[in-house]
C-alpha cells in the first residue's frame, strides 16, 4: 500500500508545469535550476519536484525514470499520469475504486483516515486539493455513471421519434358470397406495420420504443 505525502500550496498552474515538462526537453536531473528555467520561480513551485517524485516521475535523487520520458509522449501523457496517480495514492484507491468521482471535501474525509491523525487540518485540505487538480489533468475511462449519463443526454437531445407505417393491403379474393370451388369465401384483410428505428447506439433506447409499442399495439 501507499500513499504520497506531497502536496502544493496552490493547484493554479499545475496544468501549466505539466504542459512545460511535456515541450521541454527531460533534464539529466530535475534540479531547482531547471524549475526556473520552466519559468516557475515561487518557492511555492519548488514542491513540485517532491510531487514528481512521489509520482514516480523522478528517483529519490531527481533522475527522470521512464514514466517521466513516456510523459513526454503527448499522445500518451495523460494516460501516464492515471497510472502514477493510482500507484501513489494506491491506500486512497483500496477504500474507493473510483476515487476520482469523489469530492475534495470527500477525499478529504478520506484523507484524515488514511493519515490517521498525523497531519493538520490545512495540510489534509492540500493534499486533497493536489490529489483533485492531478485527477483533472489525468485521462479516465468511463465508468457506468457516466454512461448512463450520456444516454440520457442523448434521450433528450435527440427525443425518440418512430415513424409507423400503416397500410392496409386487400388481398385480391373473390368477391363476397361467390363460391368458389362450392365453398363461401370471407374477405381477408392483411395489416402491414413498419417500423423505421432511429440510429442509436444505446440499448436503452431501443428498450423504451419497444415498451411502448407493446403498450400501444398489442
Amino acid at each position: 500500500m501507499a500513499l504520497i505525502s506531497s502536496y502544493l500550496v496552490t493547484t493554479k498552474n499545475l496544468e501549466s508545469f505539466f504542459n512545460s515538462l511535456i515541450t521541454a526537453k527531460a533534464p539529466t536531473a530535475f534540479t531547482h535550476s531547471f524549475l526556473q528555467n520552466l519559468e516557475f520561480k515561487s518557492t511555492n513551485d519548488r514542491l513540485y519536484i517532491a510531487l514528481l517524485k512521489g509520482l514516480g516521475f523522478l528517483d529519490p535523487a531527481g533522475v527522470p525514470t521512464d514514466r517521466y520520458y513516456s510523459f513526454l509522449d503527448q499522445s500518451n501523457s495523460r494516460k501516464v499520469l492515471t497510472e502514477a496517480i493510482k500507484e501513489a495514492y494506491e491506500d486512497l484507491f483500496s477504500v474507493h475504486k473510483n476515487a476520482q468521482d469523489l469530492t475534495t471535501q470527500e477525499v478529504k474525509n478520506k484523507l484524515k483516515t488514511l493519515t490517521q491523525g498525523k497531519n493538520s487540518d490545512k495540510v489534509v485540505g492540500l493534499m486533497a486539493n493536489t490529489f483533485k487538480a492531478l485527477v483533472d489533468y489525468a485521462e479516465w475511462t468511463d465508468t457506468g455513471k457516466n454512461i448512463v449519463k450520456e444516454a440520457k443526454k442523448e434521450s433528450k437531445q435527440s427525443p425518440i421519434k418512430p415513424i409507423i407505417t400503416n397500410s392496409a393491403e386487400h388481398e385480391q379474393t373473390p368477391p363476397l358470397n361467390i363460391p368458389v370451388n362450392n365453398e363461401q369465401v370471407k374477405p381477408e384483410l392483411h395489416y402491414n406495420i413498419q417500423i423505421h428505428l432511429p440510429e442509436s447506439r444505446d440499448p436503452a433506447v431501443y428498450d423504451v420504443l419497444f415498451t411502448a409499442l407493446k403498450k400501444h399495439l398489442f
